[in-house]
């Protein structure tokens, strides 16, 4: 039979202490904001390298555009949404509220990402779906990539 540990008395001290103004503003010069423009930047090189890639090893123009629009059907709404979230009035506005516009906004790049996948075959000529996807997969692992490499000094600024 298994022990469970007895419920701490209600007069201990929480398992967390909130800092103070001070203390939080330490904290973010330890650690500041990354810009989210280091992922749009590195997303917009990755995809202009696979679909100059696509082009070289296929040898077939439309295979290269085809990567480049999976590119840019990432590119597109990632540059939208970094826009949205460096505004000014987002880095006013409350907790509550930036929470809220973020995912308001992670819904819109998702959906913008969809549609422009959807509307591919009809502004993309002989369409490679191989290709297209190769472009958007490889362009969205950059997240990753971008935000492990990007400068930690990027300080964020107030309008």
């Amino acid at each position: 039979m298994k022990k469970v540990a007895p419920l701490p008395d209600v007069d201990e001290e929480p398992p967390f202490k909130q800092l103070t103004a001070e203390e939080a503003g330490q904290l973010r010069e330890q650690q500041p904001q990354r810009s989210p423009w280091w992922v749009v930047t590195g997303q917009l090189g990755v995809g202009l390298v696979v679909a100059v890639a696509a082009w070289v090893l296929t040898g077939r123009q439309t295979v290269a555009w085809s990567a480049a629009y999976g590119a840019m059907a990432v590119v597109l709404p990632t540059a939208i949404f970094a826009r949205v979230l460096t505004a000014s009035r987002v880095a006013q506005a409350s907790p509550t509220g930036a929470v809220a516009r973020f995912f308001l906004w992670e819904v819109i790049k998702v959906a913008s990402t969809v549609v422009l996948l959807a509307v591919a075959p009809k502004i993309v000529t002989a369409l490679s779906w191989p290709a297209l996807l190769a472009g958007l997969v490889l362009t969205m692992q950059v997240y990753w990539v971008a935000l492990a490499v990007a400068p930690r000094n990027v300080k964020r600024r107030v309008e």
